[in-house]
């Protein structure tokens, strides 16, 4: 029988994501609410969570720290059974966190990228 471990990589995955939106919301996200066609006055109210961007870029980067060091931890580690045990398994949160570091890398340097294209 498989057993969840306490600590999973879902975790500081998902951690991470949510708070690499929080870091763009200063820059990417009235972007994106505007392509999408909402619009109004709050939008530029969103730049004032500017202060906060390195808060959750520290955030950010202990989440998916969190999660690599679960990912990438010996199998010797993980107790048999569990889920960190199953190779199988190990690859696909592998590849889920690839795309989530690659995705939040994206809202996380927008404040570089989106003065070339807006």
């Amino acid at each position: 029988m498989v057993t969840m471990e306490k600590a999973s990589p879902a975790v500081p995955l998902i951690g991470g994501v949510f708070a690499a939106i929080g870091a763009s919301l200063c820059c990417v996200m009235p972007l994106v609410l505007v392509l999408l066609g909402i619009g109004g006055t709050w939008v530029g109210t969103l730049t004032e969570m500017r202060p906060y961007t390195p808060y959750f870029l520290v955030v950010v980067a202990i989440m998916f720290s969190w999660a690599g060091f679960q990912l990438y931890r010996p199998v010797k580690s993980c107790r048999p059974g569990s889920v960190c045990a199953i190779p199988r398994t190990r690859q696909r949160y592998r590849v889920v966190f690839w795309i989530a570091v690659l995705f939040s890398l994206v809202l996380v340097t927008g404040i570089y990228w989106i003065p070339w294209i807006a």
